[in-house]
């Protein structure tokens, strides 16, 4: 039987992606779920394919609306065991000279302060099922730095950091509590097609390299499927790992960052230009 069969686990982002496959591997295992995203109408289609779930418009950056769903899906349910922060955007795409301060105060609000919202609100009521787990979504750049992406590293290495300080904490209170912070790699997502829609959108400028950008990381770097990588998470999650590495790419930096602190940053400059030669 799945350990997490029966369990109540929360799911941020669950419109689409690895948040939407999140919830259709929880369900296949017996979870009961509680889906949130800003996107309705994804939301609506994850939750009929999942089988059912007690479903919300949620924006992870809004605190208040944060904590008022943490106690509408307590209340709902009774009881709240798993939660997964894992709702988020991609970074601005631009140098620290070159980025906006709207970019910096998005990327953190939704990456950084949204896993913050959604572990705070819902820990007092992990700790009191006895059996809770903390399931934050960070990302290969919480553990590498990469040019041009300095608010989604600033973001997803302080979701590494606050995810490492909370399991020291609950280790020392000794609270029922297991805490895993996950690092995806190159997972097939609409990521960077959502980034570049919003740029649009807001009418920042797009320019052609950004294009290419997006082009690339879509044909070339997002290559695992969703499905998969949510597998290995939930397993990972089941096994009660504390740090869990999604795909062989993240599994190489991991190790890259570990045996050459001192030169990846001059690796990680050689495969920005290669990659994108007009950088």
């Amino acid at each position: 039987m799945s350990p997490v069969r029966g369990k109540v686990a929360v799911v941020t982002g669950a419109a689409s992606g690895i948040g939407r496959e999140l919830a259709l591997e929880l369900a296949r295992r017996g979870a009961r779920l509680a889906l949130s995203d800003v996107d309705e109408a994804g939301l609506a289609e994850t939750a009929e394919l999942a089988g059912g779930a007690h479903v919300s418009f949620l924006d992870v950056s809004d605190r208040p609306a944060v904590e008022a769903y943490a106690a509408a899906v307590a209340g709902h349910f009774g009881v709240v065991h798993q939660v997964y922060n894992n709702a988020g955007v991609a970074g601005g795409g631009r140098s620290v000279l070159d980025n906006d301060w709207a970019a910096y105060e998005r990327t953190l609000a939704v990456n950084l302060f949204g896993v913050i919202h959604g572990t705070k609100a819902f820990l007092p009521h992990l700790i009191a099922s006895g059996d809770g787990h903390v399931v934050n979504v960070s990302s290969l750049n919480g553990i590498m730095a990469q040019p041009a992406l300095s608010d989604y590293c600033a973001a997803k290495f302080g979701v590494r950091g606050f995810s490492e300080a909370l399991r020291g904490e609950l280790l020392t209170d000794r609270h029922p509590v297991r805490v895993s912070v996950v690092h995806p790699g190159g997972v097939r997502t609409n990521i960077a097609t959502a980034a570049l829609e919003h740029a649009r959108k807001t009418g920042a400028l797009v320019t052609a390299r950004d294009e290419a950008r997006t082009r690339l990381y879509n044909e070339k770097l997002l290559k695992m499927p969703a499905s998969r990588a949510a597998r290995i998470v939930v397993d990972g999650v089941e096994a009660g790992r504390p740090r869990i590495l999604v795909g062989r790419d993240a599994k190489t930096v991991d190790l890259l960052v570990r045996l050459l602190p001192r030169w990846y940053p001059k690796l990680a400059v050689r495969l920005e230009r290669a990659l994108f030669p007009a950088a």
